[in-house]
């Protein structure tokens, strides 16, 4: 027995899907790839820091915390759009 979602749903769900993989991505580049390539962005320097270990010990963990709040808060503002949201927070 399948449940069958209305437009409305899939319209939610797709913006969530769509704001997950963004954020997924945004992750991926910041865990993965400014590693992979550190030797080669050794040159970058931020706040007088080189790029890669600027971003290992202290820009990535920044990152993490702004994806974390922006989703929080796109989630809660899709959830008022779409009525599904929890209580009166």
């Amino acid at each position: 027995m399948a449940i069958q979602l209305t437009a409305k749903h899939q319209e939610y769900w797709s913006k969530n899907l769509t704001i997950t993989a963004i954020l997924l991505v945004i992750w991926f580049v910041v865990t993965f790839v400014i590693g992979y390539f550190a030797i080669e962005l050794n040159n970058i320097r931020f706040f007088g820091w080189p790029l890669p270990f600027y971003m290992g010990a202290q820009g990535a963990l920044i990152i993490y915390v702004l994806i974390i709040w922006y989703y929080a808060r796109y989630m809660n503002r899709l959830d008022k759009d779409y009525d599904v949201a929890e209580g009166d927070e």
